[in-house]
């Protein structure tokens, strides 16, 4: 094979862990568009409108080509889209425009085929390729199982050999959810038989000398989505292969939601130098999918910039960590409060509010009603206050911890629920004077090796606030957690990060604004807190932003949390971004159905276009609305169907009625 290889170490998944290094794949060219190796960070995104509808489909890419995508997805379900993807491709270059094009292949060989002699890159998804999915409980022995990877490569090997002879790159895109019988059958519903499912394509492909290859790893989970692309690059290089990886978490929904769990699951992998190309998968016009793309990737083009001048964190990697799946580390549970078993807590900073009116506490999630003079708890309500040095003239609700600077808590006559915050400093002065209940102490992550950490009582009251000033702020934090680990303390520690940074300009609602503040919070608190989190590290989050508006910071904190499956609080959407299959309205279908469910705490609801997308990709979802027709949708519990072909004019009602039947419904 071609192209240079890259050293991971300790047989794990980058370069490093506490540095940040790029990791380096081969280079491949899309259309003179080339990724990988040391070019930069692709950025693509993909159509909704009808592929067969050519003047909506070249005014589409032009507004995603004008927005930055430097690569755009069309999908080809047949031959005729297929064909018509050189009509398309020949207006935009008429209109000057020379963006490669890609197809989007579901179940049809013939269409790739043709589509490979046109374009410049395909998508192929092996679960979908040359099995057609039919959710069956089969059995393969060793010999079935050969039998099939003998029929598969008989089917894909044409492909191969066009790609080869036209000069075109090809995406092996494995979904979670769309993993064939055969996969299923050895190896479940994980991420290794995500892994598997791309690596019987790639070994033929390998085999066939054919390397302009693309690799991704699409979950709408983003804790299985990253363990299995470590888990692909872990495999790659064991077999001596390095292709570029597409990032991406398929289904993530709109909005905050979106932005979130795509930073969780994409920005976690690029905080390890992992990552070619990317897309944020949002339900939202593709137009709207570039921006938000273009602000993760700047920031590790400003990283690499900066790598040189990263010390690397002396740490031992600890013996029972593993990338490729999730433990929570063990830490001691305090007061029934903090640490053990018990959900991350977050903390709020009202230090720098007005602390005269108890409506101040309506966005931390504690509803006040001058009225009845009482709070009500939402479903996304903090746990700590932070105050500083600012005193309330009002009474706090019970339930609601809050925190002083030490000095401060010193002076409080009623410290009922009140606890403090120490610097390292003052808790290593402060003999007697501590609270007998919690004790939360400042701790800068490079300090671990220091003297004063050294002396650092441990007892049954600390809790560790972890913090950083760090460019590669994640890194610096796994390296203090690996080295709590290895010692085997196990005080709980609440992660914070500091984002007072974010700017507050005028365009705040602007979609196509790199620099929206919201987005950029929501991206960077994302993957800073998720990498971590996901990986079962901390017993709580700290967001600092004071330039953001309140209620954006805690609804942050709590889809963090969603994101990493640490604490739900919410109903979970998993939409697809629509595309030219899709038979509805995906933005207006969403939200009408968020709007009547959004109560059900916990519950996760999948709304796909199509079937492509439906009981496949939908595979972590609880309840299902598929379009199969026009005018008509299909309803699933699970994978199963529960009716099919309901007219969309009753398709709600009837799934709520299912929902009520199983005994979830509550009313708001």
């Amino acid at each position: 094979m071609s192209g240079q290889t890259t050293e991971v170490f300790a047989g794990k998944y980058c370069n490093s862990l506490t540095q940040y290094s790029r990791f380096l794949t081969q280079e491949v060219n899309i259309g003179g568009v080339p990724l990988g190796g040391e070019f930069p960070i692709r950025i693509q995104s993909m159509t909704t409108a009808d592929t067969m509808d050519t003047e909506a489909s070249v005014a589409e890419s032009i507004r995603m080509i004008e927005a930055g995508c430097e690569y755009v997805r069309l999908t080809a379900p047949s031959l005729k889209e297929a064909q018509n993807l050189a009509v398309i491709k020949s207006i935009l270059k008429d209109k000057g425009y020379q963006v490669p094009l890609i197809a989007d292949i579901h179940f049809t060989p013939n269409a790739a085929e043709l589509a490979a002699k046109l374009v410049d890159k395909v998508r192929v998804n092996p679960g979908n390729y040359a099995d057609k999915k039919k959710f069956e409980d089969l059995e393969f022995t060793p010999q079935a199982y050969q039998k099939e990877l003998d029929r598969i490569k008989v089917k894909f090997a044409p492909l191969v050999n066009i790609c080869k002879q036209n000069g075109t790159a090809m995406r092996i895109g494995t979904n979670h959810g769309s993993l064939s019988d055969r996969i299923m059958s050895w190896y479940g519903d994980t991420p290794k038989g995500m892994v598997e499912s791309a690596m019987e394509f790639i070994r033929i492909c390998h085999s066939m000398d054919y390397h302009q290859l693309v690799v991704s790893m699409k979950a709408s989970n983003p804790q299985v989505m990253v363990q299995a692309y470590r888990l692909l690059v872990q495999t790659m290089v064991a077999e001596g292969m390095n292709y570029p990886l597409h990032l991406g978490v398929t289904e993530a929904g709109d909005g905050e939601d979106g932005r979130i769990k795509s930073a969780v699951g994409i920005g976690t992998l690029l905080e390890d130098g992992l990552g070619d190309t990317i897309r944020v998968s949002l339900t939202e016009d593709p137009e709207f999918e570039i921006p938000v793309a273009k602000a993760l990737v700047k920031r590790y083009v400003e990283r690499a910039k900066t790598s040189g001048n990263f010390t690397n964190i002396d740490v031992e990697i600890p013996a029972n960590y593993s990338p490729f799946e999730y433990n929570k580390r063990q830490t001691a549970e305090l007061n029934t409060f903090i640490g053990g078993q018990q959900v991350p807590r977050v903390i709020f900073d009202i230090s720098h509010h007005n602390l005269k009116d108890p409506c101040v506490l309506n966005d931390a999630g504690y509803i006040y009603s001058p009225i009845l003079d009482k709070y009500n708890m939402a479903d996304q309500s903090v746990d700590f206050a932070f105050m500083g040095d600012n005193l309330p003239s009002f009474n706090f609700p019970g339930n609601l911890k809050q925190l002083y600077n030490y000095t401060t808590w010193q002076k409080l006559e009623n410290k009922k629920n009140c606890h403090p915050l120490f610097t390292l400093k003052q808790y290593l002065a402060c003999a007697d004077d501590k609270d007998g209940y919690l004790n939360l102490v400042k701790i800068d992550a490079e300090k671990y090796n220091s003297a004063e950490f050294a002396k650092l009582q441990l007892d049954e009251s600390l809790v560790i606030v972890l913090e950083t000033s760090s460019n590669h702020g994640m890194a610096q934090q796994r390296a203090f957690f690996f080295k709590l680990i290895n010692a085997e303390i196990k005080t709980p520690v609440i992660i914070k990060r500091d984002y007072n940074y974010i700017p507050h300009p005028p365009q705040i609602e602007d979609k196509m604004a790199v620099d929206n503040p919201i987005s950029l919070l929501q991206l960077y608190a994302g993957t800073d807190f998720g990498a971590l989190l996901i990986d079962g590290l901390g017993d709580g989050i700290w967001l600092e932003a004071q330039n953001i508006p309140t209620k954006n910071i805690v609804s942050t904190a709590f889809g963090i949390l969603q994101a990493t499956r640490s604490r739900i609080s919410k109903t979970e959407y998993i939409s697809c971004p629509s595309c030219g299959r899709t038979l509805f309205d995906l933005q207006e279908t969403t939200q009408m159905i968020r709007s009547r469910t959004d109560h059900l705490k916990g519950l996760k609801i999948g709304i796909m276009g199509c079937i492509v997308n439906g009981p496949g990709e939908m595979a972590d979802a609880d309840y299902g609305y598929v379009g199969t027709g026009p005018g008509k949708i299909t309803l699933y519990r699970g994978k199963q169907v529960v009716k099919k072909n309901v007219s969309s004019d009753n398709a709600l009602d009837d799934l709520i009625d299912i929902i009520k039947l199983d005994g979830l419904w509550v009313d708001k």
